[in-house]
């Protein structure tokens, strides 16, 4: 198998050629924050936050998308990496509805993390307070759209491990929104499993529990990661 040598914040390193910059930097220890990245499935560079800059090209690359080549040098950490990264949480938090102190994922946020990590401390950008809604006609989960970061992570894992194929997304720009069944109300879905992985995968307290209260939403993120290499390993077997 090719193996490709580069460079990832003045640490030399090798990789496997199909390998993203991402990957190779979590086998090495090297830390790039995600919020749309979920190991078992497939990446689609929707947040920016894993952002890397590339010795010989102007533009930043996103790390989970973008394939390791030879002889590459990456950069994970400079101050314009910084600066951007902490826009785009600010931008989340405006943009959104994220009250973290009646928020059913407080302390088990992984944007309240990212916030945490790149030293947000105020959001200095103009909220815009959308209306949003919450859908609680499950019976055994709910979704609340102002917390909801478009990640889609429950999308790809709905559709990738649980093929049910279940969730989407409708609407454009800030209007954009996750939907069950084309618009079709969660609790009415003939699709949905109730497996609960899109629970799991949610990063923020958006899809929860019912009956969930405040800072209780833990996510179950090994049952995913549990379910990708069952698969992978054929462990079961009809």
């Amino acid at each position: 198998m090719p193996v490709k040598t580069l460079t990832i914040d003045h640490q030399l390193i090798s990789a496997r050629d199909e390998e993203t910059i991402l990957q190779a930097a979590q086998q090495h220890g090297i830390h790039i924050p995600t919020l749309c990245h979920l190991e078992g499935v497939s990446d689609v560079g929707a947040c920016r936050l894993c952002l890397v800059e590339i010795a010989g090209s102007t533009k930043l690359q996103p790390a989970c998308v973008t394939q390791v080549a030879e002889d590459m040098i990456v950069q994970t950490q400079t101050q314009r990496l910084q600066k951007y990264r902490r826009t785009i949480i600010e931008m989340l938090f405006a943009e959104g509805n994220h009250v973290c102190a009646v928020c059913v994922a407080n302390g088990h946020c992984e944007l309240q993390d990212l916030a945490v990590e790149v030293g947000m401390d105020h959001v200095g950008l103009e909220y815009q307070f959308p209306h949003r809604t919450v859908d609680h006609s499950h019976d055994r989960f709910g979704i609340d759209h102002n917390r909801c970061v478009l990640c889609t992570r429950c999308i790809r894992t709905c559709d990738e491990l649980e093929g049910a194929h279940t969730w989407d997304m409708a609407g454009r720009g800030a209007h954009s929104h996750v939907i069950t069944d084309l618009y079709q109300p969660w609790g009415t879905s003939p699709t949905c499993t109730s497996c609960g992985k899109c629970v799991a995968a949610c990063p923020t307290g958006a899809i929860f529990n019912q009956g969930s209260t405040v800072g209780e939403m833990v996510h179950d993120r090994a049952r995913i990661e549990f379910l990708v290499t069952a698969r992978q390993t054929h462990q079961w077997k009809l």
